[in-house]
């Protein structure tokens, strides 16, 4: 072999050896969105294991009185991180973080029990055919414009794996859900062009799971299925902050 050969193939070696593809930095930022009927304090137990474990968390405390609102919110919370974003919603809360999670800033979109629309969809839209012997949300005629879920049927419908106590609280605090955040349509869905994460609860009783595993198919997310409520974020935080980390990754 000639000196030039020899010179040549040690700087391809070189350049295989000294300079890897870099892989993506693991995003350490992460945004928690809840959804109807709660606020922000229901993420606890998942704040708690994400700081543990090093990860900066911010818990986004929405109105829920539209799409816009929330998804406005949501954006300045995006906007405030120093670096790459894990975007995490709850029921609803998917909704949002499907309008807001095409900011650069997104990493991955991760679904908890969560609505997943596509393009022209929303809440009210995808609950509107439910197929039969499918769990009826005690959902209470709307009053100026609100919702909210009867009291007495919150525990076995919202947070049926919740303690007897903390699904009390849970029903006592509700936030009203304005009916125009259930009709915000989503434009361009976050989950077509960033990676996304679904974690399945499959003892729910407001989005069936067969509809989560439609979404989450549709969506072509990561899934996770685990046996719980629809407060699955509150009964097992383990669970969802495992899916959360593994987005992070």
């Amino acid at each position: 072999m000639t000196k030039s050969l020899i010179a040549a193939a040690s700087l391809a070696l070189a350049a295989t050896t000294l300079s890897p593809v870099q892989a993506a930095p693991a995003a350490k930022n992460v945004i928690l969105v809840h959804g109807g009927f709660v606020d922000g304090s229901g993420w606890q137990g998942v704040y708690n294991i994400l700081k543990k474990d090093g990860y900066n968390v911010t818990i986004v405390q929405n109105p829920t009185t539209s799409l816009a609102d929330d998804v406005a919110v949501t954006k300045r919370a995006i906007d405030q991180q120093d670096g790459p974003v894990i975007l995490v919603g709850h029921s609803y809360g998917g909704v949002v973080v499907s309008e807001a999670g095409t900011n650069e800033k997104v990493k991955a979109v991760v679904y908890i029990a969560a609505f997943a629309p596509d393009k022209g969809e929303s809440v009210s839209s995808l609950i509107a055919n439910p197929p039969a012997g499918a769990p009826v949300p005690p959902i209470l005629p709307p009053v100026d414009g609100f919702l909210m879920l009867d009291k007495a049927k919150f525990a076995a419908t919202f947070a049926a794996d919740v303690d007897a106590g903390t699904a009390a609280f849970m029903a006592d605090s509700q936030v009203p859900w304005g009916v125009a955040a259930l009709t915000g349509a989503v434009t361009v869905p976050a989950w077509k062009s960033k990676p996304s994460y679904y974690l399945v609860a499959s003892d729910d009783h407001m989005i069936p799971p067969p509809a989560q595993r439609m979404m989450a198919e549709r969506a072509g997310a990561t899934v996770v299925e685990t046996a719980g409520s629809h407060a699955i974020y509150v009964s097992k935080p383990e669970a969802v902050a495992q899916i959360i980390e593994k987005a992070a990754q």
